[in-house]
């Protein structure tokens, strides 16, 4: 998770929400992202959808069978699906999102009837840590 919360940290320096994520195969990373949507002008750059993606090319399959995700925020419902579709085995997450969250705080997307495929998922690590760094982030905006 600390390598998710320096993914984070360089989305709180580019002026982005600071969410950062990471995609595990055993002991390795094999993707990194963090939020950019405002530098790419796309809606879809969130941090996991970044970290998707680079782990998509490294293992060169859209299906990434085995592997974990590190993430400082609870996945919005956009990224819940393409964990879904990228068969993740797991997500970790920091902070709990009440606002858009889809895991816990909003929904529970995977309890949901049509999903083909289900990952577990814990909360709450490193959550102080996240969680302050989005609640600087925000009172910066603010003031």
């Amino acid at each position: 998770m600390k390598e998710a919360l320096k993914q984070a940290m360089k989305a709180f320096m580019a002026g982005e929400v600071p969410v950062g994520s990471i995609v595990v195969l055993g002991e390795k990373i094999i993707g990194r992202g963090f939020n950019q949507p405002i530098k790419t002008n796309d809606p879809s750059a969130h941090a996991e959808i970044v970290a998707l993606k680079e782990a998509a090319n490294f293992l060169n399959n859209y299906r990434l069978i085995g592997t974990k995700m590190y993430t400082t925020l609870e996945p919005c419902l956009m990224c819940v699906g393409a964990l879904v579709h990228a068969r993740i085995e797991e997500v970790i997450f920091s902070a709990y999102d009440p606002k858009s969250g889809a895991l816990e705080s909003n929904g529970n997307l995977l309890e949901s009837n049509f999903l083909n495929h289900r990952f577990s998922f814990q909360g709450g690590l490193l959550e102080n840590e996240s969680s302050s760094l989005l609640k600087n982030f925000f009172n910066d905006k603010r003031s």
